[in-house]
């Protein structure tokens, strides 16, 4: 992504821990949670990876492609497990934004971090009002969130219902961000 190398280096730090809580939050005891980190997590590395300034690192040719076809695998399998949940839904439209800031990037000269290119200005605009939609209502929702068991005992950090809103939140405050760049 273009902009300040300070808000670039901020933006991946966000994003990097909000991969590796996502990590954490893998080791519960609850399925459903354990799936959903995961993707949240590839999400999130995957975002710190794309957001490291340009002036620092410049991606080669064929990383491009190779993240616009993990993002793709991962949105797919999102809309098979959204049979479950609508909640996977969310993450298929988090790899679609994937998909195409890698599209975009890739299409940019120079391959340099989407310096260059608009890319389509509806799709963008589409993608920012979803995301800054998701983080509103995920914001209010998060205020009143009351800490649930799993199990007899009391929640683990990876348990806890607010932490991982607060996960999602940053994201989507993050890919908002990235798309206001793009």
């Amino acid at each position: 992504m273009h902009g300040p190398a300070s808000s670039g280096w901020l933006l991946v730090a966000l994003c990097a821990v909000t991969g590796v809580y996502c990590l954490a939050r893998m080791r519960s005891g609850a399925e459903g949670q354990r799936g959903a980190a995961g993707g949240e997590a590839l999400m999130g590395f995957g975002m710190a990876a794309m957001a490291v300034p340009a002036a620092v690192f410049t991606p080669p040719a064929w990383a491009w492609p190779v993240y616009a076809a993990v993002f793709g695998a991962a949105g797919v399998h999102a809309l098979w497990a959204a049979r479950a949940g609508a909640h996977h839904l969310h993450h298929s439209v988090g790899a679609v934004a994937m998909v195409y800031m890698s599209v975009v990037m890739a299409g940019s000269p120079g391959h340099a971090h989407g310096q260059g290119g608009a890319g389509v200005p509806l799709l963008t605009g589409a993608l920012l009002l979803y995301f800054a939609g998701y983080v509103l209502l995920t914001g209010v929702r998060l205020v009143p969130v009351a800490a649930v068991a799993a199990g007899s005992g009391p929640a683990g950090w990876g348990d806890r219902p607010e932490l991982a809103r607060a996960c999602r939140l940053s994201m989507a405050i993050a890919m908002v961000a990235m798309l206001l760049t793009l």
